[in-house]
């Protein structure tokens, strides 16, 4: 709801949709960074290597962000998906991009003014949204299954 408030402030537009995005999906990857980093503090490679006298940046280049990192790039997966539902659906209803520019929410809005004489013309960016969006959730579950070291063994 907060995407489709600041589009209305910012209005329709590429740069509108990113702005809107960033400015409200930041706080969770940043929760989870900040949990992950508070966890892997406390482990025993970290006590360590501070014990071993490790700098703090050494700590966080050599130990904290090597394993933050996977973590990260994993929600990034799902974030994108949102990011791609999002997207469609405020172009969609008209807040989103805006012609001569494409998007698969405008095709899908055109598809159902003409979904009688067409049908296609609805089903077929309707199936691309949802086979991206299974892919990159596809990608983000091999992407924790191989950097998750429980899995590995």
């Amino acid at each position: 709801i907060w995407v489709s408030l600041f589009m209305l402030v910012l209005g329709p537009g590429i740069l509108s949709i990113i702005l809107a995005f960033s400015l409200t999906q930041w706080k969770g990857m940043a929760r989870l960074v900040r949990g992950e980093v508070l966890r892997l503090k406390e482990t025993e490679f970290a006590i360590a290597a501070k014990t071993m006298g490790a700098s703090t940046w050494r700590l966080i280049r050599k130990h904290i962000f090597p394993n933050v990192l996977p973590v990260a790039i994993v929600s990034t997966t799902f974030q994108v998906t949102n990011a791609i539902f999002g997207e469609a659906f405020l172009s969609y209803i008209g807040l989103g991009i805006q012609p001569p520019m494409t998007s698969w929410g405008r095709l899908v809005a055109s598809g159902i003014a003409e979904m009688r004489s067409f049908p296609y013309m609805l089903f077929i960016p309707a199936v691309f949204i949802s086979l991206t969006m299974l892919s990159l959730q596809l990608i983000g579950d091999g992407l924790r299954d191989a950097t998750d070291p429980k899995m590995r063994q």
